[in-house]
Order: structure tokens, then C-alpha cells, then sequence
């Protein structure tokens, strides 16, 4: 197992280097100032700005600006905003709650949804109630999750005002009350991203569940005389959690970038809306900075979806 961890590695290492280089680039070569708001600042003169670009290494080559990020960002440094001044470690820690909280409960949500709901269906394969979730499914998983909110916006909060459609960013949790605000605010952001990704994984349980359920050794179980539920439980969700849990590993990467939609609808303070207003200020050390957090998670769990692919299934690892 050790080896097969190893050789997984050896492919993530050069994979991040080569995603690193690929977002210096394209940021270094874009045709956007690297100097933000202060290369339109009028009350700047040309020589600050000259000034500001040589203390910020921007006249240096690119080659000798990318080894000294990459240098910076091995010791975890993500330098400092061009627009703020903050650093871009901190910038990321203010938001990264927010996204965390939201994204977290929303897929936690889904996941309790969707494992119940697939297994059902797959059992019920071919029913009126298969038809019925099977048609839920299809609705959650074909209406882009910006329509959705929206949606939930107007029935819930315009019409009748049970929640806020605003994320407030100023809400700071010292209490049960304050808690209970934080909960209030997150229902509606929580409810789009549950619909979404409850219709993406169920279907995903019940064509795994389906594919297990008529194959021998279920029948040899039923022969023995176990319960049905004993096999379903034990021998049936056991083979089908392969495929299943290494979605979920891959899936949570791709949360983070879908997110940018759902921060932009609701006005949560996170790391999509870090982003996108990085991106406006054309503030590059935020936007490299949050673009390989987000190229990391993808490379981080798919390595992680590959050693717990290989572990429930020593076939992988023994191939």
C-alpha cells in the first residue's frame, strides 16, 4: 500500500509544479496592470509607479518572478495584496469560513439525502416511486444552481420574508442567538447547493446499487437465507460504496469552484467572491493565490480518491 501511495505522489508533485506554471503564466502574459488600481490612480505620478513595479520585482524576467513565487509559496507565503496591502494568507483565512460553513453543511446535507433516496430508488427500480425520484433527480441536477437561488430567493425572502437573500459579513457568533442568525442566513445557500448535489449523487448511488443488486452472489446470500436487509446492509452497499465514496472524494474540489456562482448570488463573503473581486482589481497575488488553492484541492483529492480507491479495492493497487 505504501508503494502505491508513492507512486501516486510521484504523479501529483510534477502535476502541481506544471499547474503552477501554467497559472503564472497565463496571469503574467494577461492584458490587465499588475499594479491594479494604482496604474489608474491619477494622483500617482509615473515615477511612484515606476518605483512600485521595481519594489514589487515586476520589471525582473518572468522566469526570476516565477521561481521567486514558487519559492515563497513553498514556504507558504502568498505574498501581499496590491490593493490592500494585506497579506494574501490573510485574506484567504477571513473568507475561507464562510465557504467552509456554507459548502460543508450544504454537502453534508446532500450526502444524508442522497445515500437514503438512491437506495430506495435502485431498490424500487422500475416503480412509481423509482419514477418519482428519478424525476425529482433530474429536475435538481438540469436547473443551474444561480436560477435555483434566485428561485428561493423570490419565494423565501421577497415574498415571504422567512429568510435573508443577503449573507451578512459583519455577523459574528458569541452567542445561541448569534448562532441561530448565522443558520438563518444559510438556509437558503445550504437548500440550492443540497438540491444540486443530492440529484448528482443519488443517481450516482442508485446506478450503483442497481449494477450490484443482480449479481450472484446476492443470490447465493438470498439461497442462504439472509435477511434482506442483512445482504442490502452488509454485502450490496459494501461493493457499491467503491465507486460511490471515490465520487465523493473527487466531488469536493469541485464544490469549491461552483461556489463562485452561489457567493456571487448570495453576497457570501468567501473565497469564489475573493476571486471574482481579486479578478475586477486585477489584484494578480490574490487571483494566483486562490486559483492554485483551488488547482491544490483538485490534485490533493484526486490522490486521495486514487489511495482510497486502491484500499477498498486491492485489485487497483495490486495491477
Amino acid at each position: 500500500m505504501l508503494k502505491y501511495v508513492c507512486r501516486r505522489l510521484l504523479v501529483a508533485i510534477p502535476t502541481l509544479l506544471a499547474i503552477s506554471v501554467v497559472i503564472f503564466v497565463l496571469l503574467a502574459i494577461a492584458p490587465t496592470n499588475p499594479l491594479g488600481e494604482l496604474a489608474t490612480n491619477p494622483s500617482i505620478t509615473p515615477e511612484v509607479r515606476e518605483n512600485l513595479r521595481r519594489s514589487l520585482g515586476l520589471d525582473d524576467p518572468i522566469i526570476i518572478r516565477y521561481f521567486k513565487w514558487l519559492w515563497a509559496l513553498i514556504q507558504g507565503n502568498f505574498g501581499y495584496s496590491f490593493n490592500s496591502r494585506s497579506p494574501v494568507s490573510e485574506l484567504i483565512l477571513q473568507r475561507l469560513p464562510a465557504t467552509l460553513w456554507v459548502i460543508g453543511s450544504g454537502y453534508l446535507l446532500s450526502v444524508l439525502l442522497a445515500l437514503p433516496l438512491g437506495t430506495l430508488s435502485a431498490i424500487k427500480k422500475g416503480t412509481a416511486l423509482d419514477w418519482l425520484i428519478s424525476t425529482l433527480a433530474f429536475v435538481g441536477f438540469s436547473l443551474p444552481t444561480f436560477f435555483t437561488g434566485l428561485l428561493l430567493i423570490l419565494i423565501f425572502s421577497v415574498q415571504l420574508g422567512w429568510f435573508p437573500f443577503i449573507y451578512s459579513s459583519t455577523l459574528v457568533v458569541s452567542d445561541w442567538s448569534s448562532f441561530l442568525e448565522l443558520v438563518r442566513q444559510s438556509i437558503l445557500p445550504v437548500m440550492v447547493l443540497a438540491l444540486f448535489q443530492t440529484a448528482i449523487l443519488m443517481r450516482f448511488v442508485r446506478a450503483a446499487i442497481a449494477e450490484e443488486l443482480p449479481q450472484g452472489y446476492v443470490r447465493t446470500a438470498r439461497a442462504k437465507g439472509l435477511s434482506r436487509s442483512r445482504i442490502l446492509g452488509i454485502h450490496v452497499l459494501r461493493n457499491a460504496s467503491i465507486p460511490v465514496v471515490t465520487l465523493l472524494a473527487l466531488d469536493i474540489p469541485s464544490l469549491f469552484t461552483g461556489s463562485l456562482v452561489l457567493e456571487q448570488v448570495f453576497r457570501i463573503p468567501g473565497m469564489g467572491a475573493l476571486l471574482i473581486d481579486s479578478i475586477n482589481r486585477s489584484d494578480t497575488p490574490v487571483v494566483m493565490a486562490v486559483s492554485f488553492i483551488y488547482a491544490l484541492l483538485v490534485v490533493v483529492f484526486n490522490l486521495f480518491a486514487d489511495v482510497l480507491y486502491g484500499w477498498l479495492d486491492p485489485r487497483v493497487r495490486l495491477g
